[in-house]
């Protein structure tokens, strides 16, 4: 039994795995309910030895997701480099480093009272092990890509059989992760939390500043690999991103967030999006010459960046592709206790038959209808319980009179995107939803898009998804990280948008399912598998039966700054505090109008961080 740990960055989580399998993975942020939390994840352990049916006395191994000397190294080396700039912020992380983060072992066997044995691969050996050894191939070349690990900000190399290799990688400071974090800074967004935010405004804008990216910001090579022009940059020394340099090239300040986005901001996400897509494709190519690899798997936090991921499936060299739907750091406490099993132990690995091992990232906690039916019953909340096969009647009927419905069922997901467990579900081709859910149920910006389920049967009958090339009938997108286009003959005519401000474009019908179209007509796509969401696939079956159309609405359970739900009682107060009309907690269905008056002591935009 191996427990596989990240923390103390962003994004805390653990993982158990039995002979190899995954037994389950939790992020820490779904029960503390902080957004990113990146503390010790001492609740997601608790989860994941309740279900393993296991006290941590069992647990074997501990694998934790870097090697903390190796980031102390590159802290202190950094800071040597350039003092006595970033004296301030050097102080600051010290103490924490002194006191906690370079006696990781101590900390952990404290937390949790383990008296085996803790190792360390490193951050992107763990975000390799993370996409290969869950993925469906016997070998493939791997690509992570993020921030920075200890030194690694972008690694590739090839996995095969039970081992990985890392053969050439990029170091700090030079990262595609923090080159696009920096323009998530700069346009008025979290870092670490809003670079998706950055994606989805990207169509927004005309890339008008590629160049401008290139001649002054970055240093690109024809192979991908790159130098940032670090007088533009201040992440390595300070607490901002960029540089009083980088906004005179820009000709402002950092935009404050919660102000009005500009035409600026989103010329410079779609410029910004078309860099990043253009750097990933020439490293494609260098690694896919390099390998002579068929198959690609990708894991760090710019491997969520599911518009680069589609145009690498369509236009790029590999035959196939496999994401880790849980890319980020939390994903990497699931790649550190495979890598502790496969290459520090050596077992054998066997491929599975089905889509890959990850079992559609369906791995947190469960509600039982026992534990469900006790919970409403203890509080008194009016509900009626329902055969699944007149439930998923009874709510695609709902769905199709443009009704919104909070469904909790199953598992709950492991990263950072609700597939179809914990959602909010709508009906696509209503013109108005997207504005709906966005500023009565999400309490968010009205530009985001929303993603489409569809069948996986159905998918190419309303998505575009291979371009020139060959169709693959195997092709699947279950992790919701690869975006297509909408199929021309769903689409409506163009009207060049609508008078004054850009982003008034999200009113306009673009396709036969409007409130999934983004302005440049793309989507995206998660493909539900009745083999694997056996429930999800009979609920839109039903809404196709009523309405011909096999494609909802999906997003996440959850308001603005909030995790995505882990409990009944976290899917309730959600439900209350917005507009859903129906709350299906796995057999039962709560009508809004017949629940009681609920009062909170605070307003829950006071208790969330707005990302």
């Amino acid at each position: 039994m191996i427990l596989g740990i990240s923390a103390f960055y962003h994004d805390s989580a653990a993982c158990l795995i039995r002979d190899g399998k995954v037994v389950a993975a939790m992020q820490e942020e779904r029960f503390s309910r902080v957004k990113h939390d990146a503390r010790f994840p001492k609740q997601a352990v608790e989860a994941c030895l309740k279900i393993a049916g296991v006290t941590i006395s069992e647990v074997d191994f501990v694998s934790y997701y870097e090697k903390s000397s190796l980031k102390f190294d590159r802290l202190f080396k950094t800071y040597l480099m350039h003092a006595p700039q970033g004296l301030g912020t050097f102080i600051k992380a010290m103490p924490i480093w002194l006191k906690e983060k370079l006696w990781l072992d101590k900390a952990i066997r404290k937390e949790l009272g383990f008296k085996g044995k803790i190792i360390s691969p490193e951050h992107h050996e763990s975000h390799a092990a993370s996409s290969f050894y869950p993925s469906p191939f016997e070998s493939a070349a791997f690509l992570t890509m993020d921030g920075v690990g200890e030194w690694k900000t972008l690694s590739f190399g090839v996995g095969s059989a039970n081992r990985i290799e890392i053969q050439s990688s990029l170091n700090f400071p030079h990262s595609l992760g923090l080159l696009y974090s920096a323009f998530t800074y700069y346009c008025g967004f979290k870092v670490n939390s809003g670079e998706y935010k950055l994606m989805g405004l990207a169509p927004y804008g005309k890339p008008k500043y590629v160049n401008t990216i290139l001649d002054h910001l970055i240093d690109l090579k024809e192979d991908g690999s790159f130098r940032l022009s670090m007088d533009c940059f201040n992440f390595a020394v300070g607490n901002t991103m960029t540089s009083d340099s980088f906004h005179s090239l820009f000709g402002r300040v950092p935009r404050k967030p919660e102000t009005p986005i500009t035409e600026l901001d989103m010329d410079l996400a779609a410029s910004i999006q078309a860099v990043t897509e253009e750097i990933i494709l020439r490293i494609a190519r260098h690694i896919h010459t390099s390998t002579g690899e068929k198959n690609l798997c990708l894991s760090g936090g710019v491997a969520l960046n599911c518009v680069a991921n589609g145009r690498l499936y369509r236009e790029g060299p590999f035959d196939k592709i496999w994401v880790q739907p849980a890319s980020g750091d939390a994903g990497s406490a699931l790649g550190a206790a495979m890598w502790l099993w496969y290459q520090y132990l050596d077992k054998p690995r066997k491929l599975t038959e089905t889509l890959d091992d990850q079992n559609s990232s369906y791995l947190g906690t469960e509600y039982s209808s026992v534990d469900i039916n006790h919970y409403l019953k203890s509080r008194n909340f009016p509900f009626e319980k329902l055969e699944i096969e007149e439930l998923v009647e009874r709510v695609a009927g709902y769905i199709a009179n443009g009704k919104v419905i909070g469904w909790f069922d199953g598992r709950m997901e492991f990263g950072p995107r609700a597939l179809g467990a914990r959602s909010i579900l709508g009906d696509p081709r209503s013109e108005n939803m997207q504005s709906i859910m966005n500023l009565k149920i999400k309490y968010r910006e009205s530009f985001r898009p929303f993603a489409p389920i569809v069948l996986s049967e159905d998918v190419r009958d309303w998505f575009q998804v291979d371009g020139d090339k060959t169709p693959d009938p195997s092709f699947s997108s279950p992790y919701m990280l690869m975006v297509g286009h909408i199929v021309k003959a769903r689409r409506k005519k163009e009207t060049g948008g609508l008078p004054g401000n850009r982003l008034e474009k999200v009113n306009e019908v673009r396709s036969d399912i409007p409130a999934v179209t983004h302005v440049d007509f793309s989507a995206r796509m998660q493909t539900v598998h009745k083999e694997r969401s056996p429930k999800l696939h009979r609920l839109i079956s039903a809404f196709k039966k009523i309405t011909g159309c096999s494609v909802l609405i999906n997003t996440s359970f959850n308001v603005r700054g909030e995790p995505i739900v882990e409990s009944p009682e976290d899917a309730y107060r959600c439900f209350m505090r917005t507009e859903m009309d129906y709350l299906i907690l796995g057999s039962h269905i709560l009508k809004k109008t017949e629940q009681p008056v609920y009062v909170e002591d605070q307003n829950w935009r006071n208790i969330f961080e707005l990302d």
